[in-house]
């Protein structure tokens, strides 16, 4: 599981036609566009280290109810609920190559996302990239779901540490609120047995992670002839600062299949 305890992101003043599932207004003078999900506990500004675009490719984190710029809104639910009320805002952007990105527990969000995605005969994403997160039909899996209140403060607070920041127990207490509705998600969510996808997918492995093994992941292999796993450097949280191996494997997903 992924959580930090991040600053609420600045209010996102929305346009006309602009979403609110966006934290930025998607460029048109782009190639291609990766949409992010963030991880349990917190919201697209987890993104903020990331730059805007890669290359011709844009960046295009999404953001939540239930937390930052959205608090006010309630929870999502279920990934499924998710998914479909994800895809009203996304769909008008889906007018180029693109690529769904989640890492952890927000692979779930995008896994089913793309799936509604095709369901309602939408462009379908070039590639899924799934970080560190185990198959759908091997879910719940997540150490977190078993922790205590106390137990999941301790961690949150461990994970500011070692990114360098001083714990705040109202931003510990204000992320552990929004990590129950994500837990509960996760907790309830079921995929019964795996489904061949019309869509690529691309599973990223950390060599340093400490929180999925390579065997544990080797369930996706069941969701299509078109799996593949990269093993990049660093650990669960190295993606945070947008290493330069993640973006290229990011790139790469939304260039695939482009003719010269």
């Amino acid at each position: 599981m992924d959580v930090t305890a991040d600053p609420p992101a600045p209010a996102v003043r929305a346009g006309a036609g602009f979403s609110q599932w966006l934290l930025r207004r998607p460029a048109d003078d782009v190639a291609g566009r990766v949409f992010c999900f963030p991880y349990s506990g917190v919201g697209g500004s987890m993104f903020s280290a990331w730059p805007h675009r890669i290359g011709a490719i844009e960046i295009c984190p999404v953001q939540l109810p239930g937390r930052e710029n959205r608090i006010r809104e309630p929870h999502f639910g279920t990934y499924e609920q998710l998914g479909a009320e994800a895809v009203e805002a996304l769909a008008p952007y889906l007018d180029r190559p693109y690529a769904l990105f989640g890492h952890c527990a927000a692979a779930l969000a995008a896994f089913e996302t793309a799936r509604e995605i095709v369901s309602r005969g939408l462009p379908a994403p070039r590639r899924l990239v799934a970080s560190a997160q185990v198959a759908p039909h091997h879910c719940p899996h997540d150490r977190f779901l078993e922790l205590t209140d106390d137990e999941l403060s301790e961690e949150l607070a461990a994970i500011v540490v070692a990114r360098g920041g001083t714990p705040h127990p109202m931003l510990i207490s204000l992320t552990l609120q929004v990590l129950h509705g994500d837990l509960d998600a996760n907790r309830r969510y079921r995929f019964p047995a795996p489904a061949a996808l019309p869509f690529g997918t691309t599973v990223v492995r950390w060599s340093e992670d400490d929180e999925v093994t390579s065997d544990q992941l080797q369930g996706w292999r069941e969701y299509g002839d078109d799996v593949e796993f990269t093993l990049l450097p660093g650990g669960h949280y190295a993606f945070l600062d947008a290493p330069p191996p993640l973006l290229e494997t990011l790139r790469g997903a939304v260039a695939r299949n482009e003719t010269t």
